[in-house]
């Protein structure tokens, strides 16, 4: 059985359909502080935080868990640098008590949910694994902490564990059965497309003026079904006898934000009003950044959260082609 933490999360709960389509017994923990319960279909969630060690003793005594894909963190950069302590103790916290917890239990296998954020400012590109880690937000720092803990613990107990670093991640289920709903929302085409239909007065563009084609950041976005899908070949992996092993994932070609938002507009037929504002903590983005790819990698649409109207997920859904298409990346008139 596979624990799954931060299960009800919009990248853990893709994942446990991942997985369940793929006939694996999945558990989910989660204290739903960010997740949601209407999130975790076709799997049992226990409701519970990582931090409080009687829990995890009780998940590991009461269930045949053979391997932990740990999704439960903060994931806010803005928010961090705002409430540092939060992070350290959620996301350092929370991974320092999984570990413990696991060594006790006899469970050597762990996939770690990490973040391209621990690298910093851009030394390089394409940036590789190999790349100097050097966290400019708390948010980083504690995902850095993550990883250096899992090391330490394999030197230490012989733990098996994957590391996977991503940049943006997008889209949803194309079934539309879960996707993406954040409270408050902060990801771009989730804004982009409420602001195009009416739904918030306007999109802040975080800096316009970067040695970029049209002056705007240019993020690496990866559909999520791709992450989930490399979660579980690395964990197959794992099974299989394979080490431990450091990957980053990406698309190789990344929109800039200002093509992203013309793409929205496109699809929803309207003009989305945007403003310019400075965003504190993140790194300044490298143009022509390129990171090695995963199975299909591709640039979907952000998600819609459980409810949401028809007619908006299609939208999100159909931002998708317009993205990965060069030629389609025009703004409409």
């Amino acid at each position: 059985m596979i624990l799954v933490t931060g299960g009800a999360g919009y990248i853990g709960s893709h994942y446990v359909l991942h997985e369940r389509a793929r006939g694996s017994d999945v558990l989910v923990l989660d204290n739903l502080s960010r997740g949601h319960r209407a999130a975790v279909l076709d799997a049992p969630l226990i409701v519970g935080d990582l931090t409080d060690r009687g829990v995890l003793d009780r998940v590991f005594s009461n269930h045949s868990i053979d391997a932990v894909v740990h999704f439960a963190a903060f994931v806010y950069v803005g928010e961090s640098m705002s409430n540092p302590g939060a992070y350290y103790e959620n996301n350092a916290g929370g991974t320092l008590a999984l570990l413990e917890a696991m060594w006790d239990h006899g469970v050597a296998r762990l996939v770690f949910s990490s973040s391209c954020a621990t690298y910093g400012d851009p030394e390089y590109t394409p940036m590789d694994e190999s790349h100097p880690q050097r966290p400019i937000n708390p948010y980083g720092e504690s995902k850095l902490i993550g990883e250096r803990m899992l090391a330490a613990f394999a030197r230490a107990h012989g733990l098996s564990f994957a590391v996977l670093r991503y940049f943006n991640a997008a889209g949803a289920d194309p079934d539309g059965r879960i996707g993406e709903s954040h409270y408050p929302e902060t990801h771009l085409v989730p804004l982009a497309l409420q602001v195009a239909a009416g739904e918030r007065q306007e999109l802040t563009i975080f800096g316009s003026d970067y040695d970029t084609p049209d002056g705007t950041c240019i993020r690496d976005y990866v559909h999520v079904e791709d992450l989930v899908a490399a979660h579980a070949l690395v964990l197959d992996r794992q099974r299989d006898g394979g080490g431990s092993m450091y990957f980053n994932l990406g698309t190789e070609h990344g929109p800039s934000v200002r093509q992203v938002i013309d793409a929205c507009a496109h699809v929803i037929g309207r003009s989305i009003r945007v403003v310019g504002a400075p965003r504190e903590g993140d790194p300044p983005p490298a143009r022509g950044q390129r990171h090695p790819r995963p199975r299909g990698a591709r640039l979907g649409a952000a998600a819609h959260g459980p409810g949401r109207d028809h007619r908006h997920r299609l939208a999100m859904a159909s931002v998708q082609p317009l993205l990965t298409d060069p030629r389609a990346r025009t703004r409409p008139s």
